[in-house]
């Protein structure tokens, strides 16, 4: 079974994949994700932090994107990786309450779960590069693949 944190960032990416195919306010988005997750008040209290802080930064994470990812266009490129990049690069440049490794390691995840095959490997890369420029991770864990474990799966 998914950890607490899991279920609730798959709510976070429902709630940013409703949010950017439709009209729907953030909030009633994400009633509608975490009574579909079945989460508690800890885990939605979670959520809500997670979508207010992407929605109130979500400029300048897609240029932060825009920077790292310049071959992928954040208006071209595919709503789940748009998104899970959007979630992760608040928790480690905005939030600062998730470790380094946990952080790239649930987008990782995420992206194998609900994107495609290449996903994983976009969203290990754009983030690998942002903790390293952002001083967040050490470089030799890099080369070590320290925070890599879930490509290795």
């Amino acid at each position: 079974m998914a950890s607490l944190r899991r279920r609730a960032r798959i709510a976070v990416l429902q709630t940013l994949y409703e949010i950017d195919c439709t009209e729907h306010k953030a909030k009633d988005a994400m009633t509608h994700s975490t009574t579909e997750q079945s989460l508690s008040q800890e885990a939605i209290s979670f959520t809500e932090k997670l979508v207010q802080g992407v929605v109130k930064n979500k400029a300048k994470i897609d240029n932060i994107i825009g920077r790292f990812a310049p071959s992928f266009p954040v208006a071209q490129m595919s709503i789940i990786d748009r998104n899970i990049l959007r979630i992760a690069i608040f928790e480690l440049l905005m939030d600062n309450n998730t470790p380094v490794k946990v952080a790239i390691n649930e987008a990782v995840e995420l992206a194998k779960t609900f994107g495609s095959d290449s996903s994983p490997r976009l969203i290990n890369g754009v983030l690998g590069s942002i903790a390293t420029k952002y001083g967040k991770t050490n470089p030799s864990d890099q080369k070590e693949g320290k925070w890599q474990l879930s490509l290795k799966n």
